[in-house]
């Protein structure tokens, strides 16, 4: 099975198209206004209303409001949920839609445990840790910690780059990787060549794979 790619932190609908005739499968809006790459929510449904059929589109959330949710849900028609702060399982599954859970790989996590406890979610995206920031790090964490029966309903995120991203396949063999500031020519702008790069190592590392 080929891997998928979320290229997220999408601000402009010219990266939005870059993404996806790349070979992205889905694009991610951050709605979480403390991030540099931050979309207001009319500016989001804006560019979804351009984009073609069979891209998923996800909205990025850290401990938001309900109200929040529910505007963003009403008004770009976002495909999937995608958690990244302190929610809890009934709180993620209360909207309607589907959802994932981000797990930040703080030291001495139980990742089965966490992954038992958002058991409803359709992945769990797995992100580097540093005190205070919920994501977007632009750091790694120890592949290795990853189960391997565990990696099959795996986002793999952190630190990806078109340098290592083939790398973090062969050793995790997640279901997708997720990228934003490794395709980036500055913060919520992208670069379509290292979009194209990141696509072609991923496509490489599943090409080798699989021979």
């Amino acid at each position: 099975m080929p891997t998928r790619v979320k290229i997220c932190g999408i601000t402009r609908i010219e990266d939005a198209r870059d993404a996806i005739d790349a070979g992205a499968s889905a694009l991610g809006f951050v709605f979480y206004p403390r991030s540099p790459r931050a979309i207001e929510v009319d500016a989001a449904r804006a560019i979804i209303e351009k984009l073609p059929p069979f891209v998923t589109t996800t909205a990025l959330f850290v401990d938001p409001d309900v109200a929040l949710v529910k505007r963003v849900i009403e008004t770009t028609g976002i495909d999937l949920l995608q958690f990244h702060g302190n929610e809890e399982p009934a709180f993620c599954a209360s909207f309607g839609r589907p959802w994932i859970k981000a797990l930040r790989m703080k030291p001495g996590m139980d990742l089965r445990a966490e992954c038992g406890r958002f058991s409803a979610s359709r992945a769990i995206l797995l992100d580097a840790y540093r005190p205070g920031v919920p994501g977007g790090t632009g750091e790694t964490f120890d592949w290795e910690l990853i189960p391997a029966d565990i990696a099959p309903k795996i986002i793999l995120a952190g630190g990806l780059l078109p340098e290592n991203v083939a790398g973090a396949i062969a050793a995790v063999h997640p279901y997708a990787v997720d990228v934003s500031g490794g395709v980036e020519a500055g913060k919520g702008i992208k670069d379509p060549e290292r979009i194209k790069g990141f696509m072609a190592a991923v496509q490489c590392s599943d090409d080798s794979q699989g021979s």
